[in-house]
């Protein structure tokens, strides 16, 4: 079926879309679907035209490296933003310094100076419970 469009134009033979235009040849040939990309013996990368005449297979191949590679660099990033925020967010809530607003820097040390007074008011009570057993067993 392709093989009637050889030596007319690539236009024509792309107008099929198992058709493979090879442009150092002039040939139109069954796209060998068995396979990613054709092979040498049927037409070179940068002479072969698939879907439109403008790209060779050559220009598509880096094209879409290219493309493949900024799409996975994004979500690598994604990643990384993603996982970051969530550390932040566990160290803030485990007491670690992060910085943040002022508001929210104030209100946490608050916080903070609450909970050691109220662990120092507990050291000191069992502090003075032990001094006054100790001060009752020996009179």
């Amino acid at each position: 079926d392709c093989h009637q469009y050889t030596n007319r134009s690539c236009e024509e033979c792309l107008k099929n879309v198992t058709c493979l235009w090879c442009a150092s040849s002039g040939r139109c040939v069954e796209y060998p679907v068995r396979r990613v990309l054709p092979p040498a013996e049927l037409c070179e990368l940068r002479s072969a035209r698939w879907g439109v005449c403008w790209v060779n297979f050559e220009a598509l191949i880096i094209a879409m490296s290219v493309v493949g590679g900024t799409i996975l660099i994004m979500l690598g990033v994604c990643c990384c933003c993603c996982c970051c925020k969530k550390k932040s967010k566990k160290q803030v809530s485990e007491g670690f310094p992060v910085f943040s607003e002022p508001d929210k820097d104030e209100e946490r040390a608050a916080r903070e100076r609450e909970k050691r007074r109220v662990r120092q008011e507990e050291r000191r009570a069992e502090m003075k419970s032990r001094h006054d057993e100790i001060r009752r067993k020996y009179g």
